[in-house]
């Protein structure tokens, strides 16, 4: 294997000419980037057409050097499809390696590519590029989440659930309410990918390394040919900024805390002790040395994962905290952060949909403990504000009453409606045929209360939104 540093004209970098020797080999070894921007590789020819087909236009390369160029660049797509193409331990990163391939293909024409764009441009445009397609990805994996989830609360439709606040039983719900709140969770995510994939939707080819170029080339025909729905108005801040990917990460990040949570409560749910859900065995794993043990180890691992795509936004936000204009080398340190948010999340959402669609719900338990811990203590409060009793007092008659119970050891449909009575006089005994979790749940029929007729409706635009997001695919 060769020194990289021996040439100092090696056409695996591009640039060197004003140096009399190359680099020093750990120098070298800091500043190589192959092992992680070679997955821009679709991005980077997609770039070279298209800067091709300009440099046609401005007459730097005639028509058979433009037919020859995107005839190699087709076969340079082909070796990387294959994982043949031949990286070099001089190729500094795909870039280079790619000009360096083009010179050994194409002789002397393979140089005339790099006329009128820098490395500057190229990568932030190959990033944005990049960025858009896994937005549409993500977005797509997002609605599948969403059709699981919706998927079981159509199949559990009008069974009851506890509601919690501070993991204490709070107010009895339908399970597909609980199921749908993470269908909004999500489809929030999807709405900040979109609006992410919207703003970065520029092109920025032209602007050369900072200040643009002098030879004619137009921005807006490089947007067309790539499909952007704008250029970029600044050529400085088209080369330093990176808020773009800072946005598609934050979105990540905000996104893998809302799956953390729903492994969380699957988490829960699958205890001995709630035993709400059971995980299907293909989602599941064992013990190494318990032979009862089921775990429910995906929803543990999407907890975990959490953690490192917040870890990827924070190691991008402290990166460009401290950068003047224009491009600094520091930005080689961007692509490593999204490409890992996006591929975790990539990883992740799959496995968390595939466990949602694998739950099976045990109903008792769920119905049992929806009735439980004065879970209508609430709605006894309310009665009593329907019947003229300022909410401040109702609070308090009603927390008499839970008192009451929890020292007979009943819950409040235990209590003798006529003890119910003696707590305050608008509490006659009609009050107990409030003391219904059904009743209280359908009682709830605002919009997005948890109503089964509210659930319905929901349901529907639920499915709806699932859908568009799965569309993006």
């Amino acid at each position: 294997m060769s020194d990289p540093r021996e040439d100092a004209t090696d056409a695996g970098r591009l640039w060197g000419g004003r140096f009399a020797t190359g680099p020093d080999e750990a120098a070298w070894a800091l500043g190589v980037s192959t092992a992680f921007d070679r997955k821009l590789w679709r991005e980077d020819l997609a770039g070279s057409r298209a800067h091709a087909r300009e440099l046609h236009r401005i007459g730097v390369l005639d028509a058979d050097e433009l037919e020859a160029m995107l005839s190699a660049l087709d076969r340079c797509g082909q070796l990387f499809a294959a994982d043949e193409f031949p990286l070099l331990p001089s190729d500094e990163d795909v870039h280079g390696a790619i000009e360096r391939w083009l010179v050994d293909e194409l002789g002397p024409l393979g140089g005339k590519l790099r006329a009128g764009r820098s490395r500057n441009d190229q990568i932030a445009n190959d990033l944005r590029l990049w960025c858009r397609s896994a937005c549409d990805g993500l977005v797509g994996l997002i609605g599948e989440l969403q059709e699981a989830l919706a998927g079981q609360a159509a199949d559990h439709l009008e069974w009851l659930a506890p509601g919690y606040t501070h993991l204490q039983r709070g107010q009895p719900v339908l399970l597909s309410h609980h199921l749908l709140a993470y269908v909004w969770m999500l489809d929030r995510d999807a709405g900040r990918l979109r609006d992410a994939r919207a703003r970065l939707d520029a092109s920025v080819l032209g602007s050369g390394a900072l200040a643009g170029t002098t030879l004619g080339l137009d921005p807006a025909r490089y947007a067309e040919d790539l499909g952007f729905a704008a250029v970029a108005e600044n050529s400085m801040d088209a080369v330093a900024s990176r808020d773009f990917a800072i946005e598609v990460v934050s979105a990540c990040a905000i996104l893998a805390v809302h799956l953390s949570r729903l492994g969380e409560e699957i988490v829960l749910w699958a205890t001995s002790e709630l035993g709400f859900a059971r995980v299907g065995d293909a989602f599941s794993t064992g013990s190494s040395i318990m032979p009862q043990k089921r775990n429910p180890d995906v929803a543990e691992l999407v907890r975990g994962k959490a953690g490192r795509v917040v870890g990827d936004l924070v190691s991008l936000l402290t990166l460009v905290k401290g950068l003047p204009m224009t491009y600094d080398r520091d930005l080689q340190e961007d692509k490593e952060p999204v490409f890992d948010a996006v591929d975790t999340l990539r990883l992740v959402l799959p496995a968390i949909t595939g466990t949602v669609a694998s739950l099976s719900f045990d109903r008792d338990r769920l119905e049992q403990a929806a009735m439980g811990g004065f879970a209508l203590a609430t709605d006894l409060a309310e009665e009593l504000v329907r019947r003229g009793v300022p909410f401040r007092e109702a609070h308090e008659v009603v927390g008499e009453v839970v008192r009451l119970a929890e020292s007979r050891g009943v819950d409040l449909d235990g209590l003798d409606p006529d003890e119910l009575a003696e707590a305050h006089p608008a509490l006659d005994p009609g009050v107990a045929d409030l003391l219904d979790a059904r009743a209280a749940v359908d009682r709830r029929d605002a919009n997005l209360g948890t109503a089964t007729s509210s659930v319905r409706t929901q349901l529907d635009r639920a499915r709806a939104a699932a859908a568009a997001n799965r569309a993006a695919i």
